[in-house]
């Protein structure tokens, strides 16, 4: 499960999951896959985020239409 994260006290983790799932894209493209921090997010968000989300987000990463930029 993810730690606490001081930007997320609440219940609801939504916005933490989505914020992840972003920073890990954004680090990727920053740094690289090989860059190791990167994995951090991707922990949290594969922790937080339901499957079919996830899935939705990165066909919209694959088709252009993703609504964050991360590059």
């Amino acid at each position: 499960t993810a730690g606490f994260d001081a930007r997320f006290p609440n219940q609801n983790q939504t916005k933490n999951c989505w914020q992840n799932y972003v920073d890990y894209f954004k680090c990727v493209a920053n740094k690289g896959e090989d860059y190791a921090p990167c994995n951090q997010f991707k922990q949290v968000y594969k922790s937080l985020c339901p499957i079919k989300w996830v899935e939705t987000w990165d066909e919209q990463r694959d088709n252009g239409s993703f609504p964050a930029m991360y590059e």
